[in-house]
């Protein structure tokens, strides 16, 4: 039987602010990329200063409790941030430029619903479809899904005039076929992204359960994080010049996006395994 007690309902007032901070930094970031700042170059700068931030944190609230930190987890948690910090923004902001940012909203909504499918793969979840519990997580993840769909692919009418000068102004400027390939590559850039996401869920779960020292382990994985980011954007672009931010806005968006990522890593290393215990 649900049990709706006060752990639960902090889990999911925890997740509600987590995707309201998360929704904030795709505009930004999205005005930031049409601005023309380098999508690694943003998300390495936000994982540094992420890094550097929690390393007090790391080093004083956890020196007493903290395990031996032996290679196999290092590896563990070098793969995780590859999963949670380098890979999933590289495709996720690949999809936030070529589509908007409510679409690449809206395919995040999937998260949940792709972990649990990939928790199911992996014999992490159970699903008795006779069972009450059963059909509710089946419903539940159906609408999720069905519900991203409608809100990505039904399009209204304008809200007001100016949204649709606009839009009309922008279809004049790119072709239909070359707006459609554009959003097409955007898509499945979302789709990838989404996977990785949902399959870092998985495996920080597990390397929580190993290494549950919270800060210290986000500590690890942010580090690792701005070394796989630092090589993509080489990788991408070869110039100093990218690194220099000098616009007002995106400072301050960066310095925004810093809070969310690291009130994230902290908080959902545990919450989806935290949720599961209770309902489930």
């Amino acid at each position: 039987m649900v049990k709706f007690d006060t752990k639960l309902w902090k889990a999911v007032l925890m997740m509600s602010m987590i995707n309201i901070g998360l929704s904030v930094v795709n505009v930004m970031f999205k005005k930031m990329i049409d601005e023309g700042l380098n999508r690694m170059v943003a998300t390495t700068y936000r994982l540094a200063v992420g890094t550097l931030f929690l390393i007090p944190f790391a080093i004083f609230l956890e020196r007493h409790n903290r395990p031996k930190l032996t290679g196999r987890i290092l590896c563990s948690l070098f793969f995780s941030a590859l999963l949670g910090t380098s890979l999933v923004q590289y495709f996720f902001l690949i999809g936030l430029e070529y589509t908007s940012s409510t679409f690449s909203l809206a395919f995040s909504n999937m998260v949940p619903s792709v972990t649990f499918a990939l928790a199911l793969v992996f014999r992490q979840e159970t699903l008795n479809i006779k069972s009450n519990v059963g059909r509710a997580k089946l419903l539940g993840t159906m609408i999720c899904i069905c519900g991203a769909l409608v809100l990505t692919l039904y399009k209204g009418t304008a809200l007001s005039r100016e949204h649709s000068t606009h839009m009309e102004t922008h279809t004049r400027t790119d072709s239909t076929g070359a707006m459609t390939q554009k959003w097409a590559m955007g898509s499945i850039m979302l789709v990838i992204s989404i996977i990785i996401w949902s399959s870092w869920f998985i495996v920080q779960a597990k390397i929580s359960r190993v290494y549950p020292c919270q800060y210290t382990s986000t500590t690890i994985l942010s580090f690792f994080g701005v070394i796989q980011s630092a090589l993509l954007s080489l990788i991408s672009e070869r110039s100093t010049s990218m690194w220099v931010v000098k616009d007002k806005f995106q400072v301050l968006a960066l310095l925004y996006s810093v809070s969310n990522p690291i009130y994230y890593l902290i908080n959902l290393q545990d919450l989806y395994v935290n949720i599961y215990k209770i309902l489930f």
